[in-house]
C-alpha cells in the first residue's frame, strides 16, 4: 500500500463516500488505543485518500467518546500530510442558513473532559495555535467551492462544546454575543492534535441549523440536524472530490509551515528523553530525535 497524503474525516451523516474506489481497509493501533474505525483508503478521482468516519460506521460514538489522539495519531501513521475535517455545525448568525457551508479560521474551547495533547510524560510541546487552519487548505477549498451553488462563508469561529447535549438558550445568545459564527462538538481537538502532528488542517463546516437563539425557528434536535444532512452531504462530497483533485495535481502547493509546528514549540531536550517514550511517539518525533 502506498502512503496516501490526503486524508478525510467524515462527520454527522459522511460515514462513507460514494464515489471513493475502495483499495483497503486498515485497523491501526496506536499508543493512544484505538481509533474510531478502520480507516478506508481509496482512490477519489484518481487520487488516494485515507478516510475514516468521525464517529464510527453506524454513528456509535459520542463527541465525548471519540479517540482524538489515536484518530490524528493514525493518519500521521499512514503518511497523510493534509487533514480535511468536515462536520456538521450549527449557525450562530442570521447569515449563515442551513446548508450553507463555513470554512472557520478560529475556534473556541468549550470542552471540559478532551485530552488534547500528544505529549507530557517527559515531553514537553508548546504549539501555536494562532492561526489553527492551513492556508493552503484554504485557498484550496475557496477554488472547490467557487465552483458550487452553495453559499460559502470564509473566515469565523468555531465554538467547540463538550455535549452530548445541544446548548441552553442561556448559553446560545452568551455565544452570540461573544461573535461566535458556528457551533459544534468535535473540531477544536482535531486542529491541536493535527498541529501536534505536523499536519495542514481544515474544517469543512456544514449548516444544519440555527442552535436555538433564533425564537422565529424551532429549537435544534436531532431530528431536524438529519433532515438538512443529505443535502449537506451531497455538498461536502462534491467539494472534496474537487479539493483532492486540485491538491493532487500540485495547483496549491504553497509554503504554509503547517509540517514544521514543533520546530519552534519542542521545549524537551530529547536526549534526556527514555528510548521507549521516543518510541511511543513514533512518527509525531521521527525528525527531531537525536
Amino acid at each position: 500500500m502506498s502512503a496516501a497524503r490526503i486524508g478525510v474525516i467524515g462527520g454527522t451523516g459522511l460515514y462513507a463516500m460514494e464515489d471513493l474506489e475502495v483499495l483497503d481497509e486498515c485497523s491501526v493501533e496506536t499508543p493512544f488505543g484505538s481509533p474510531s474505525d478502520a480507516y478506508v483508503i481509496g482512490k477519489l478521482g484518481g487520487t488516494e485518500i485515507v478516510f475514516l468516519p468521525r464517529h464510527g460506521r453506524g454513528h456509535r460514538l459520542l463527541p465525548s467518546e471519540l479517540n482524538f489522539r489515536a484518530n490524528i495519531f493514525g493518519f500521521k501513521e499512514l503518511g497523510v500530510t493534509r487533514l480535511i475535517s468536515v462536520s456538521a455545525v450549527g449557525s450562530m448568525k442570521e447569515e449563515y442558513s442551513p446548508a450553507d457551508v463555513v470554512i472557520p479560521d478560529q475556534f473556541f474551547d468549550r470542552t471540559r473532559q478532551r485530552p488534547a495533547t500528544f505529549f507530557g510524560e517527559g515531553v514537553v510541546v508548546h504549539v501555536s495555535m494562532a492561526d489553527p487552519t492551513c492556508p493552503v487548505l484554504t485557498a484550496c477549498a475557496a477554488d472547490a467551492l467557487s465552483r458550487l451553488e452553495t453559499p460559502t462563508h470564509f473566515g469565523g469561529t468555531y465554538i467547540c462544546i463538550e455535549g452530548p447535549q445541544f446548548s441552553t438558550r442561556a448559553e446560545s445568545m452568551v455565544y452570540r454575543q461573544w461573535g461566535m459564527d458556528v457551533i459544534g462538538m468535535t473540531n477544536l481537538p482535531e486542529a491541536k492534535l493535527a498541529r501536534e502532528a505536523e499536519l495542514c488542517f481544515l474544517c469543512l463546516a456544514m449548516v444544519t441549523d440555527w442552535d436555538c437563539w433564533k425564537d422565529d425557528e424551532e429549537a435544534v434536535s436531532a431530528d431536524s440536524v438529519f433532515e438538512i444532512l443529505a443535502r449537506n452531504t451531497k455538498t461536502a462530497q462534491t467539494a472534496l472530490r474537487v479539493m483532492v483533485e486540485r491538491l493532487d495535481s500540485g495547483h496549491d502547493a504553497g509554503i504554509c509551515g503547517c509540517n514544521a509546528a514543533l520546530e519552534t514549540a519542542l521545549v524537551t531536550d530529547l536526549n534526556q528523553v527514555a528510548e521507549a517514550r521516543l518510541d511511543a511517539l513514533g512518527p509525531l518525533l521521527t525528525r527531531y530525535r537525536p
